[in-house]
């Protein structure tokens, strides 16, 4: 097949001037009528014997507008983006669009994109054209998440950072379209993103963790691997998989893991004490998962939070407060901000710094400044 070429041509109208327009050869089905067509007529006009500076000026600067668009047309040509086979992709539906996008992605982000795929196919009734998406439409769904019901508590809305989630795939899968050809502009960097909520992130302290270590738990295997979060920083998803070849050892610098995040997909390697590889147990094949009967579940949470009970706590414990645990006592023993981020697996130091707030030490400082004298 042939790529059409775009040249860059001139028509004689009256009044000494001529028009400027695009012809293809060979033809293309136009976007906007859905016909072969040859030309592209561009709305710029030109002297044809210029004879002031004015006139030359005018001239020069509109046939360099007019070859500007010609060379952008035959790499939109090229890519797919103008013509027939754009015509076809903006026909396409975003919702089966965005499915697919969700089916690609593994484990909990794919949970995550299934959920917001749900509030997308509400919304839209199960079916959207890309010719048919725009600003307003991505504003309107925006304001969808904002006021729309939880899918788990109907007599509640959605959660502010569950509306940030589910909006950011939405941007996600719309930066994807507009790479795919599918969209003509990127209307991921027209739409503003929400902002996320200040949240409190529950963790323990240094003495509660080790009540916790003292304590019996119903699931022995729960147990290891909550502290080996604590003491490593890492999530529930990353010590599931973690199999006996990604736990290995430096006779210089001692244990580390080499493995590849679940969330992110970056390549780690986590420097671990020898406590935290002491919690791993006996060496199993290298093939084999080292925490093999770790289970998310809510009977498993059930055992998480006897645990916590039975050791005196009474804190709201979720599995991934032990990493918070972890990055709020590293802060606090003095591990600097940049090296808790690195550890942790964090791509943007912001994220580290919501830890920080909780380790303020003015903050702590100035509660006890004032005193009363009773």
């Amino acid at each position: 097949m042939n790529t059409t070429k775009v040249f860059l041509r001139d028509k004689k109208l009256s009044g000494g001037r001529k028009s400027l327009y695009l012809d293809f050869y060979p033809p293309i089905i136009h976007p906007e009528t859905g016909k072969p067509t040859r030309r592209e007529f561009l709305r710029l006009d030109v002297w044809e014997k210029p004879r002031t500076e004015i006139e030359k000026t005018h001239n020069k600067q509109t046939q360099a507008l007019a070859e500007n668009i010609r060379a952008q047309r035959q790499i939109e040509i090229q890519n797919e983006q103008y013509g027939q086979m754009a015509d076809i992709r903006r026909g396409a539906d975003f919702v089966t669009f965005f499915r697919q996008l969700a089916n690609d992605r593994k484990a909990s982000n794919r949970d995550g994109w299934m959920s917001a795929l749900n509030y997308l196919e509400t919304f839209t009734g199960g079916s959207l054209k890309f010719i048919d998406l725009d600003e307003q439409f991505c504003n309107r769904f925006r304001h969808y998440l904002l006021t729309a019901p939880s899918n788990r508590t109907k007599n509640q809305p959605l959660a502010q950072n569950s509306v940030v989630s589910y909006f950011n795939k939405f941007k996600a899968a719309l930066k994807q379209a507009f790479k795919s050809g599918y969209l003509l502009q990127d209307l991921n960097a027209k739409v503003e993103a929400v902002k996320p909520a200040e949240t409190h992130r529950e963790y323990l302290s240094l003495e509660e963790l080790q009540a916790l270590a003292k304590t019996d738990c119903d699931n022995p295997t729960l147990k290891r691997a909550a502290l080996f979060s604590a003491l490593t920083g890492l999530r529930f998803a990353d010590i599931q998989k973690l199999k006996w070849e990604e736990v290995r050892q430096s006779e210089a610098s001692g244990h580390y893991l080499q493995f590849h995040q679940q969330k992110t997909g970056g390549a780690e390697t986590h420097p671990i004490s020898e406590q935290a590889f002491g919690l791993l147990g006996e060496r199993g094949e290298p093939s084999e998962t080292v925490f093999h009967a770790l289970h998310y579940s809510a009977w498993e949470n059930i055992k998480l939070k006897r645990w916590l009970l039975v050791a005196g706590i009474t804190k709201d414990i979720t599995f991934h407060s032990f990493r918070h645990t972890y990055a709020t006592l590293q802060l606090s023993k003095g591990t600097d901000i940049f090296t808790v981020s690195k550890m942790l697996g964090h791509k943007d130091l912001k994220t580290t710094q919501i830890y920080a707030k909780v380790v303020d030490e003015k903050k702590w400082a100035a509660a006890d400044k004032i005193k009363l004298d009773l």
